[in-house]
This record gives structure tokens, sequence and C-alpha cells, in this order.
């Protein structure tokens, strides 16, 4: 019963990559058009064979990427693109401010679960973190959106550290651990691929540190990865304060 309760802990972050995708894929088709209204949490959860909580995680996911909007007591609908390019030039300080409180947070708990996880990683564990680490690439050569394989990433290395508090704390957060693909509005799509070419040499990294049972090098490159997102957002909300001044 304990593996296959690992077993299906590890597979959820892929779930939720693979459900964003369908869905996207769908908007991008015209299958559902701007004001279009999804299917229910209930609906998605019978057509994907998946939990509540990776439709929750997936559909929060696309509301941070300004896809969807979720309606309390309505139900999810999609953006019309021409609300996203008026409201894309301004940052909301407040939702940046919010992404920094969940990076503090995260930083203690992730660094020491990467120094874990290179302790106690099973060769499948490592695995499927090189295998969350090169679907993040793939995302990166297509240009989507790498925020659901790096939410996956970042369970798989939770889960590698075998005590099962440290996803809890990720999945308590939701789509809120992986705040924004790239935290400017409207970015350049050069500027936005750089930057996530970043973010895989940082998680490459780390995944490098857990694969050769490293524990201070992995604690190392984990807390520089988070770090380095707390200082792009904290000069995302200097650069913003002196523009509005």
């Amino acid at each position: 019963m304990a593996v296959q309760t690992k077993e299906r802990s590890k597979n959820s972050g892929s779930l939720v990559f693979q459900v964003g995708e369908s869905l996207r894929q769908a908007i991008s088709s015209g299958q559902y058009a701007p004001g279009d209204k999804l299917p229910s949490e209930a609906e998605l959860t019978e057509a994907h064979k998946v939990s509540r909580t990776v439709i929750r995680e997936a559909v929060a996911a696309m509301k941070s990427d300004g896809l969807v909007e979720v309606r309390q007591g309505a139900g999810i609908f999609v953006l019309e693109p021409a609300s996203l390019l008026v409201t894309s030039r301004r940052i909301d300080k407040a939702r940046v401010s919010s992404d920094l409180e969940v990076l503090e947070v995260r930083a203690p708990l992730e660094i020491e679960a990467a120094g874990l996880a290179a302790a106690r990683r099973s060769p499948a564990q490592e695995e499927a973190i090189f295998q969350c680490h090169r679907q993040i690439l793939a995302c990166i050569e297509r240009n989507e959106s790498i925020r659901e394989a790096d939410l996956a990433l970042h369970f798989a290395i939770a889960d590698a550290t075998n005590n099962p508090l440290f996803r809890q704390h990720l999945e308590f957060h939701g789509g809120a651990v992986i705040p924004q693909s790239r935290p400017v509005p409207d970015p350049e799509p050069a500027e936005q691929t750089a930057y996530r070419k970043l973010i895989h040499q940082e998680h490459e990294a780390i995944a490098m540190a857990i694969a050769d049972r490293d524990e201070e090098a992995a604690r190392n490159a984990m807390r520089d990865h988070l770090r380095g997102s707390q200082i792009r957002y904290r000069d995302l909300l200097r650069n913003s304060r002196a523009s509005s001044g």
C-alpha cells in the first residue's frame, strides 16, 4: 500500500501538466472561445480521470498565466485576448508581493528537501526528477509555458525525500508555488525564452547534485535557485516603484 501511495504521488505532477496542456490546446484550437465557460471541476475530473486536486492545480496555473478567470459560483471562463493586452502592460504589485511571500516560505523547506533527496532518492525517483527536467526543456523548445513542468519537478524532488510532508507543503500552496513563468508584464519572446533557459540551468544544477548524492551541493543549488527568484521579484517591485514615482 505504501508503495502504491508513493507511485500516485510521484505521478501527480505530470498529471497536472497533462491536464493543463490538454486545456490549453482546447483553448488555442478554438474549442473554447474567449468568454466560453469551461466544463465544471467535477466534469473535468471525470473527463481526465484525475483527482480534483490535479484539476485545481492545472486551473490555478492557467489562471495565473492569464488564460482563464474563475468566477465564484459561476465557473471557469476563457479570457478575452483584448483584455489581456490591456492589462498585460501593468504590474500587479500585490500579486508580486504575494509571490515573494510564497518564495520566502518555500526556501528553508525546499533547501532541506533538496539535501534529503540527495541522501535518500531511489533510482526511480532520480529518473522521475530528470524526466521532469527534460519536460521543461521540451516546453522551452515549443515556446510553451513551463509552469506545470516546473511544478512537477519540485514535486519530484519533494517525493525523493521520502517524507510526504514536503510534498504536502507544496500542494498546500498549489499554483502559487511556481508564481509565474516570467515576472514581467508582456515580455518579449526572446526575453521570455532566455528567462526559461536560466531556470532550466538552475534546475539542472539541483538535479545533478541529487543524482551525485551530494547533499551540500543540492542544498546550495536549491538555495541559489530560490534566492535568484526572490531577487528577480524584488527587482521587479523596485523598478515598478521607480517608474510610478
